[in-house]
This record gives structure tokens, sequence and C-alpha cells, in this order.
């Protein structure tokens, strides 16, 4: 029986590099991100993907999102949220509107999204969510205000997901990126720095899909991934 999966925040890094990995595994995919135009190229490029726009900081978009994903694909297997954003600023320079922005994006959009997913997952006692997080929420830097406050927001909601879904079934996982993913900008902005600096989209993908292979037995919550150069 084919499997549906749904990225919320696709780009030309890990999203599209999500998409890929699973479609090569038989899933049916709803791309979900603001861009539009760029999902309908993407779709032409990976089968069985299907684009539908949406704005993770409003819950009125992400419920017409996935309307359209239940009426198209049907119940959701997995679903990613890669949806992020946030401000490299001080807490002096910070603004308000900012910082919630950050907020929006990393946490109150993953609760909108998750809260879509729940029912049938709970209905059929399976299914996997997988949040994709940073290192900033395990520390807050000097000029990480907005982001680390959000991503910390966003880590401590995924537990409490994990605490609360686990025994209905539901595999949820947090994935900590520790690092600069290999895209053509980080090249050009990094050109200095040699290939065992970046992060490869396709090897995040790989173990993001790993996750949802494992067993109820041995479940992992959360995993932490970073080229070995990385300081930790």
């Amino acid at each position: 029986m084919t499997k549906n999966c749904v990225i919320v925040g696709v780009g030309p890094g890990n999203g599209a590099s999500f998409a890929r990995r699973f479609s090569s595994a038989g899933y049916q995919i709803a791309m979900l991100a603001r861009n539009e135009a760029y999902l309908r190229q993407l779709s032409t490029e990976i089968r069985g993907t299907q684009a539908i726009g949406c704005d993770a900081q409003e819950p009125a978009s992400i419920r017409e999102a996935f309307d359209k994903v239940h009426e198209v694909l049907g119940p959701v297997d997995v679903m990613i949220y890669n949806a992020g954003a946030g401000d490299w600023k001080s807490v002096e320079d910070t603004r308000l509107e900012e910082f919630e922005s950050s907020w929006k994006t990393n946490a109150f959009g993953l609760l909108a999204a998750t809260q879509q997913v729940i029912p049938a997952m709970k209905e059929r006692s399976r299914g996997c969510i997988i949040v994709i997080g940073a290192t900033a929420s395990l520390r807050g830097g000097a000029q990480t205000t907005g982001f680390a406050a959000a991503k910390a927001a966003q880590r401590s909601l995924t537990q409490s997901m994990a605490r609360s879904l686990g025994p209905t079934g539901i595999h949820v996982s947090h994935v900590v990126i520790d690092g600069v993913i290999d895209l053509a900008r980080t090249r050009t902005t990094m050109a200095d720095r040699p290939d065992e600096f970046f992060l490869k989209p396709e090897a995040i993908a790989e173990t993001v899909y790993n996750l949802t292979e494992q067993d109820p037995s041995a479940w992992s919550f959360e995993i932490d991934l970073r080229p070995h150069i990385e300081k930790w």
C-alpha cells in the first residue's frame, strides 16, 4: 500500500532532498511552502510529488493546505516539519515583531501542522512526525536571541508531543542540525571552506528516512547530525 509523506517547508536544500528520498521509497509526497512557483518546478522533477502553497505562520493557511493534502493523498503516514526562520541579533537589537515571527514559524506552526495529522495517525495507531531542529535549541548565543528562543520552544514542544503521542503508536523525533548545509549559496559565501565543512542534504535525508523505519521497541527521540569538523 502506498504511503504518504508531507514536508512542511521545502526549499532547495533539505526539503528537496527529503522529497527525493521519500519518493525513491515509493511515497506519495505533498510539498508545502510559500514559494509555490518553486514547488511546481520541483514537482516536475520528482515523481509522485504535489505542490501546495502554505504559510507556516498562519493557521488558516495550514488548515487549507492540509485539507488539500487529505483530499489529494489521503491520511498522512509521515510528516516532516522543516519550516524554520530566525533573526541573528543580540537581545538589545532584536525587535519584538522579529522575535514573534521566529516563534510563529518554528513553534506555533509546528503545533498547528501537527494537529492536522494526529487524528488519522491515532485512528490507525501509527505514524511518524519528524521535526528538523538546530543546535540553537540547546543553547542561546549572544547573537541568536530570536532564533535560539524559537528553536528551544520547538524542541520542548516536540518532547511534549513525543511523550503524549508515543503510547498511541506515533513516533515523534527531533533532528538537531549542527553545521552549514551544502548549497550553492553557502558554497559561494564560504568559498574558503573545505568540502568536509558542509552537511550534505542527501545524507541528512537518509537519516530522516531511517528514523521512519525504526522498530517501536527502539525509537530515537533526538539525533544530532554534524560533520567532524564542526565544534560541539
